[in-house]
C-alpha cells in the first residue's frame, strides 16, 4: 500500500488511471474508502484520480498530539499544506479538486491559497456558515458517543478507521475539525477562489439546510449550483451515478477554459 511521509506522519494515498488529475477529498468522518464507488467512473473517462486519508483518518497515522492538532486552528492550514506536499511528491501541478463536506473546506482553502494550481473546484454537502457552533450542531445531529451509534454506522466507522474507530468518532463528533467550536464561516474565503467552482448539494441533508448551498454559490466568482432532489447528506453514496455524471459534465464544460471568465449558472437535476 502506498504511503508518503508528510510532516513525519505516514499518509496513505491511492492513484488510479492516466490523464488530467482529479483529487478527491473525503469528509470529516470518513476516509479515502468513501470514493470506491466514484473514482472508477472518472478513470473510465480518462482522468488520473488521486485520493488519500488525511492525518489521523483511515490508514494514515494520527501521531502524538493529534487532539491538539485537530481541535485548534492548526487543523485547516495544516490540512492544506498536507495536500500541497502530497501533490508535490506525486509531481502534480494543476489539478481538479472534489471535496465532500469537510473535504470541501480543504478544497476551498487550497484553491484560495494556491489559485494557480486548481483548474476547477467541486464542493459537495459543504457547510457555508454556522447557524450554531459546531459543538452545538453535532450534539443535535449525531450520537454523542461511539457506543451509542446504530450498529450499521458503528460497522461503517470500523471499516473506515479500524482500531481507531471509537477514538476517532468520539473526537470528530465533539469538535468538528475544520469547523472548530465557534460559528463557522466560509464566506470570507470564497471570493478568493478564482477557478470555476461547482456547488453540489442535496435538498434533504440531515445536517445542513439547502440554503447553505445558495450562499456558497453566491459568494463564488465563477460559481455553479447543482441540487439533487430527494437526496440526503452523503450525495456520493446515495446518488453515485448522478454525482459522477454531474462533476464530469462540469469538468468537460471547463476543459481548456480554466482562465476564461464564466458567468454564474444554476443547475437542478430532475
Amino acid at each position: 500500500m502506498p504511503f508518503e511521509k508528510i510532516n513525519n506522519f505516514q499518509i496513505y494515498y491511492e492513484v488510479h488511471g492516466e490523464g488530467d488529475v482529479v483529487i478527491l477529498l473525503h469528509h470529516g468522518f470518513g476516509c479515502a474508502k468513501i470514493w470506491n464507488n466514484i473514482y472508477p467512473r472518472f478513470v473510465e473517462k480518462g482522468y488520473r484520480v488521486v485520493f488519500y486519508d488525511r492525518r489521523g483518518y483511515g490508514r494514515s497515522e494520527r501521531g502524538d498530539g493529534f487532539p491538539d492538532f485537530y481541535e485548534t486552528d492548526r487543523y485547516r492550514p495544516e490540512s492544506v499544506e498536507e495536500l500541497r506536499v502530497l501533490k508535490e511528491a506525486l509531481g502534480i501541478k494543476g489539478c481538479h479538486l472534489v471535496g465532500q463536506c469537510e473535504g470541501g473546506v480543504v478544497g476551498v482553502d487550497y484553491a484560495a491559497k494556491y489559485p494557480g494550481e486548481v483548474k476547477t473546484l467541486t464542493v459537495a454537502s459543504t457547510q457555508c456558515y454556522g447557524e450554531l457552533t459546531t459543538v452545538e450542531l453535532n450534539a443535535m445531529k449525531f450520537a454523542p458517543r461511539f457506543t451509542d451509534l446504530d450498529p450499521a454506522l458503528k460497522a461503517r466507522m470500523v471499516e473506515w478507521h479500524g482500531e481507531k474507530a471509537e477514538m476517532n468518532y468520539n473526537q470528530f463528533v465533539k469538535y468538528g475539525g475544520a469547523y472548530g467550536v465557534e460559528y463557522f464561516n466560509l464566506r470570507p474565503v470564497l471570493p478568493l477562489v478564482s477557478c470555476p467552482a461547482l456547488v453540489l448539494y442535496p435538498d434533504r441533508s440531515s445536517i445542513f439546510r439547502v440554503e447553505q448551498a445558495v450562499s456558497l454559490y453566491r459568494h463564488l466568482k465563477k460559481g455553479e449550483l447543482a441540487v439533487f432532489p430527494k437526496c440526503g447528506h452523503n450525495t456520493y453514496e446515495q446518488r453515485p451515478e448522478d454525482y459522477a455524471r454531474t462533476v464530469l459534465d462540469f469538468l468537460m464544460r471547463h476543459k481548456g477554459k480554466e482562465d476564461q471568465h464564466d458567468s454564474q449558472s444554476v443547475t437542478c437535476l430532475a
